[in-house]
């Protein structure tokens, strides 16, 4: 790829290919419809590329529990009562080794279906991201798709053992599970008759070691045994090697072998940083070119799972999301010494291996009514998210219409977000699919406006040798500048660009930028250009580049 920065496009198959507007909440999968790998056609692909994408992420690609009825192809129905709405929760795996029938056309070719679909992204030149979920599997987990000789989680498990190195679960000996309150005024509180048979209980996935786990618990998973007795001072037995390592890495190389290039691994930090150091090299020796993406919220591990646990990149969720949210919220406390903090602290010397983003399926859609309310309120925001470092930018689909994640779709609620559990039609993403043809031709002008700064933003990025290799020099504030404004110079010996940030919604930024000597002396470029417009800026060479930048937005400058 000639891309020097690796953008990523999230998406659920389920959702980025439906046509269906239907949007019965709690709708069944032939009310509300829902996408398949096939709808991903070259067409959606060449939409991605418009967007100087290079990995895509297929979030939901593996069999998951769900309410639908695949009995006719010999897949047990799951059991409402451990299942998150109809389509249930994409991180509730029902068997390692199938991908999601929902998704396919002809249900029993579907790793047929999913195989063209890698064929397809890899021919448009595109990369394959998929979720590798290591903590919890459904309650129902059953692999009817795995190869012969490997041997089911739990099958070999002695169940009157609360804990053991050699279990794949954990257990509460003599004591079942109890299914916890559900609301009873959902349309599928018929299909819920507040039982699931499972004696002895077996620990719930957020570490819940007990047979009654809560409504808010993830009480649909249960939690893999990673060799880690939680409940006496999380002593350690990984000699032997636990069971579960062992089919994790058959799992992890058998996606790889299918030509995924890629993996974004859920809940990194709740499994041992000792199994990731085992198991990624390994791996990777099957394709040394495989990145995995750890989603991770502690700061102070960050650089451990880096260094000991070999990943490549790790979420900037808890630093640099969350300060841009207060910024783009206009909070009272919004600061941009969050920024600084960051890259100068944070993530010092190793903010290139940090995912920025400011939208995934957890997060709430900026142009919703509990975010921004507009999506041109973030647009300084993803200009720093973009540039900051030279690590990964991330992009969820509808993001760069504006998606504003409204309505309860079911499960999900009305929570500002598109729901990862329901079956929904996304309509403004929708209208840039238009049918199928994915040329937004049912965008208005303000959509299409900002769908075009997404893609001037990440050709710069993706093309940047300043952004992909360059070092980040903090501006002081000068000027008018105030705790709302912020600048920062990337430079390489090819390429210095200026990137200022307004994210005041009253004020405009009037400074006079002075550039340090040592970058002055880098080459410079002529004539000095605002690449986000592509507009020519009549700056006479000197030591400082004067700039004014209304509210609530940023440039690019080149110089």
């Amino acid at each position: 790829m000639n891309d020097k920065k690796i953008v990523i496009y999230q998406l659920l198959p389920r959702l980025f290919g439906n046509k269906n507007t239907a949007n019965i909440p709690y709708g069944t999968i032939e009310q509300n419809g829902c996408g398949k790998f096939n709808d991903i056609s070259d067409k959606a692909l060449d939409g991605l590329k418009e967007l100087h994408v290079n990995y895509v992420w297929y979030t939901g690609a593996l069999a998951h529990a769900s309410l639908t009825n695949y009995t006719a192809y010999g897949i047990k129905v799951d059991d409402a009562d451990v299942v998150k709405g109809r389509a249930g929760s994409p991180y509730a795996i029902r068997d390692y080794y199938d991908v999601n029938p929902d998704l396919a056309v002809d249900v029993k070719n579907r790793m047929q279906e999913f195989e063209n679909l890698v064929k397809r992204t890899h021919a448009k030149q595109l990369k394959v991201i998929i979720d590798f979920v290591p903590n919890h599997v459904a309650r129902s987990y059953h692999s009817y798709a795995k190869p012969e000789n490997v041997i089911d989680f739990g099958a070999q498990d002695d169940v009157s053992k609360g804990f053991s190195p050699k279990n794949d679960f954990y257990y509460t000996p003599k004591q079942a599970f109890v299914v916890p309150n559900a609301p009873n005024n959902t349309p599928i509180a018929t299909l819920q008759d507040g039982k699931f048979e499972e004696n002895p209980a077996k620990a719930t996935g957020n570490n819940v070691f007990s047979p009654t786990p809560k409504y808010d618990d993830w009480y649909e998973t249960i939690k893999l045994n990673y060799g880690v007795d939680y409940q006496n001072g999380e002593k350690q037995y990984f000699d032997p090697i636990p069971p579960v390592w062992l089919k994790m890495k058959d799992i992890l190389i058998y996606w790889t072998k299918k030509g995924v290039d890629g993996f974004r691994c859920d809940m990194a930090e709740m499994v041992p940083i000792a199994f990731w150091n085992w198991v990624i090299p390994q791996v990777k020796q099957v394709n040394p070119d495989l990145i995995f993406l750890g989603e991770a919220y502690n700061p102070k591990v960050y650089k451990q799972y880096l260094a000991e646990g070999k990943f490549d990149y790790l979420y900037d969720k808890v630093g640099l999301y969350d300060g841009l949210k207060r910024l783009i919220k206009n909070e009272s406390n919004a600061d941009v010494k969050d920024i600084r903090q960051v890259w100068q602290v944070e993530s010092a010397g190793f903010g290139n291996h940090m995912l920025r983003f400011l939208e995934n399926h957890d997060e709430e859609r900026i142009a919703s009514a509990g975010f921004a309310g507009n999506a041109e309120l973030a647009l300084p925001a993803m200009v720093v998210s973009a540039t900051l470092g030279s690590g990964p930018v991330m992009l969820y689909f509808g993001q760069e219409v504006g998606e504003p994640g409204k309505g309860t779709e079911g499960f999900g609620g009305d929570d500002n977000r598109t729901s990862i559990f329901d079956y929904w039609g996304v309509p403004e993403h929708q209208k840039w699919m238009n049918g199928g043809a994915f040329d937004g031709g049912k965008l208005n002008d303000d959509q299409l406006k900002l769908r075009t700064f997404y893609k001037q933003l990440l050709k710069i990025v993706a093309q940047s040798d300043a952004i992909a290799e360059g070092e980040l020099t903090e501006v002081p504030q000068t000027g008018n500048m105030n705790n709302r404004m912020y600048a920062f110079i990337r430079s390489s010996a090819k390429q210095r660009l200026l990137v200022v940030a307004n994210f005041d919604r009253i004020n405009t930024l009037e400074a006079n930028i002075e550039i340090p000597d040592n970058i002055l002396k880098l080459k410079s470029s002529s004539p000095v250009t605002d690449l986000l417009t592509d507009r020519k800026l009549n700056i006479p060479a000197g030591t400082s580049i004067p700039v004014r930048l209304g509210p609530v937005s940023a440039q690019v400058i080149e110089f």
